[in-house]
């Protein structure tokens, strides 16, 4: 890619490995998924194509059919196993327990 052109990096992360694909972003425009569908992350991590993808751009989920702008950077998220609010109360239960018992 020459210096100055327009890009775009779409990203997918495990717990134990992290991918990033930087794209050029050509005149014509790309959607979210049009990215993720360019980047090659649904042939390398075929368990993508299992579920609906949920896409996102710096933290803020997004449509699939959003127009990408340059320097956005497209995320692929996974779905939670726990529910991070449940966890919380919890670990809080936990601790209430715990405090309890000294």
């Amino acid at each position: 890619m020459g210096e100055g052109a327009a890009q775009v990096e779409v990203v997918y992360a495990l717990p134990d490995r992290q991918r990033v694909v930087t794209l050029a972003l050509p005149e014509a425009g790309l959607t979210a998924r049009a990215a993720v569908e360019q980047s090659g992350l649904l042939d390398e991590f075929p368990a993508l194509r299992d579920r609906p993808l949920v896409l996102g751009i710096y933290g803020t989920v997004c449509a699939p059919d959003r127009p990408l702008r340059d320097r956005d950077r497209v995320e692929v998220y996974r779905p939670l196993r726990v529910d991070p609010r449940a966890q919380r109360r919890e670990r809080a239960a936990n601790a209430a327990r715990i405090g309890r018992k000294r």
